[in-house]
């Protein structure tokens, strides 16, 4: 009879312990996915604030550089006109991303499968590579809008080799920069200069709790 009793008490102790263990681990589990919720809210702000941005200036330089095309292109200074197209594609560019990635984090839903969530915070991620790649592009023509015939009719050999100089160490960054940004790259100190903020930190933070919830659902 003792022994029937050990038994009882023995099954009942473990089956409230798995119960408990279930109950701690769904309590972690949501507590990690309001964790993923917190840090994708927190980067809401600042793309609406750049996308606000992006919107006025690319208005305002778009209009100017479309009616000096159409209506000043003799008499308007070609080097400031093509940069200035230059900088407001990418910009526009960049715009576009900026709209796509809002959108995304606002279709994030944590009730659903946690691979689906993974594809939408690692297709912010890639964006987020590319997006400021494409915009560091636009570095060598902030070098080239004040150019003008007068600085090469008349300006001294001195002041060409440093313009040059310039430009060129600009073309050089923006290149490098272009290459080398790249997941891969996380862990440099410069990449962290580059990406460390509101964009970024809390996409990381969330793509390494949502591992983490997977690797605790999956524990035996």
């Amino acid at each position: 009879m003792e022994e029937i009793n050990l038994k009882e008490l023995w099954q009942a102790t473990n089956q409230k312990l798995e119960k408990s263990l279930s109950i701690s681990k769904k309590q972690t589990e949501d507590l990690s996915q309001l964790k993923v919720q917190n840090f994708l809210s927190s980067m809401k702000p600042i793309k609406l604030f750049t996308i606000l941005i992006g919107l006025i200036w690319t208005s305002i330089v778009g209009t100017v550089v479309v009616n000096l095309f159409l209506f000043a292109y003799h008499q308007v200074n070609l080097f400031f006109l093509f940069s200035a197209a230059i900088q407001v594609t990418l910009t526009a560019f960049g715009l576009i991303v900026y709209l796509y990635q809002i959108i995304t984090i606002y279709q994030v839903d944590l009730t659903q499968s946690i691979l689906k969530t993974q594809e939408q915070l690692a297709q912010l991620r890639t964006s987020t590579l590319w997006v400021t790649r494409i915009l560091f592009l636009q570095l060598p023509v902030w070098t080239t809008f004040y150019w003008n015939q007068r600085m090469f009719e008349n300006g001294h050999w001195t002041l060409w080799f440093i313009q040059g100089l310039v430009t060129l160490l600009f073309t050089y960054a923006a290149i490098w920069l272009f290459i080398n940004i790249r997941l891969e790259n996380k862990d440099k100190k410069w990449f962290g200069l580059i990406f460390d903020g509101k964009e970024w930190t809390p996409l990381m933070q969330s793509i390494e709790l949502l591992e983490q919830i997977e690797e605790y659902k999956n524990e035996k």
